[in-house]
């Protein structure tokens, strides 16, 4: 009897294992961040910047989209003036969440980086980056969470311009991009579920999956984060104007 228990114990560990480690694969790198329409403007073959001015992102509440699924968010936004205030804190933690995070990449990239508003000193060479958040989805969590495999997925995207102002000079344009950031193709429960379904442990699987998967939405997936997995794409690429002007390391960017 306690060979059979045992026998029992050892195939739902080897299940719930199994389950953990499958999602765990497909929740790796299931989040993307790009880079798109990238415009040069000047080459700045004598560029050293002493600064970098990271000011704070621009954001506009009516281009937030929020999350209307479930109950507490259809209640919530039947009292007058609370989807206004939801998408106005959405858009600030965003905008936030981005300017932070790009100037701790760029810190930790061997950078001189500064958030400020305030304008750049008139006798230092300063690269300034600016911009504003573009749009603001938070997708639908009950879709993620269920379907997964990009349904309902959240995103992040802003537009990006690159200034460099020379010690005395005024500043003159270098780079303009495009940058977006989702919480990509993680697996949903039904994914997650058709794991225990192939090793004949249906329910073990789905549990183990549900749990990976509400654990990951609450650490990876709103749109504070996704405005950091953005913020990495952006300091990426500004980085690189750094390697390609010889003043920045390439094995730095990362």
């Amino acid at each position: 009897m306690f060979a059979a228990l045992n026998s029992v114990r050892g195939k739902t560990i080897r299940s719930a294992s199994a389950a953990l480690a499958f999602s765990a694969m497909l929740l790796s790198g299931c989040a993307a961040a790009s880079v798109t329409n990238t415009a040069q403007y000047s080459t700045l073959t004598q560029a050293n910047p002493q600064n970098v001015y990271v000011y704070t992102f621009a954001s506009n509440p009516e281009t937030v989209k929020l999350d209307n699924s479930g109950l507490i968010h259809k209640l919530s936004a039947s009292f007058s003036g609370s989807s206004q205030n939801s998408q106005t804190e959405e858009a600030v933690a965003a905008s936030d969440a981005l300017t932070d995070e790009v100037v701790a990449k760029l810190q930790k990239m061997g950078m001189h980086a500064i958030r400020t508003d305030a304008p750049p000193p008139a006798d230092q060479n300063v690269l300034i980056v600016e911009g504003a958040v573009a749009s603001i989805d938070a997708g639908n969590h009950r879709r993620r969470t269920l379907i997964g495999l990009g349904a309902g997925k959240s995103e992040v995207t802003a537009h990006v311009q690159v200034l460099y102002k020379p010690a005395g000079g005024m500043p003159q344009l270098v780079q303009t991009f495009d940058a977006d950031a989702n919480s990509g193709h993680m697996p949903g429960v039904a994914e997650t579920a058709g794991v225990g379904a192939a090793a004949g442990h249906i329910a073990t699987s789905a549990a183990v999956g549900g749990a990976l998967h509400v654990g990951s939405e609450h650490k990876n997936d709103t749109v504070t984060s996704d405005a950091k997995k953005l913020a990495d794409s952006v300091a990426k690429q500004v980085a690189q104007i750094g390697v390609a002007q010889g003043w920045m390391w390439a094995d730095l960017v990362k």
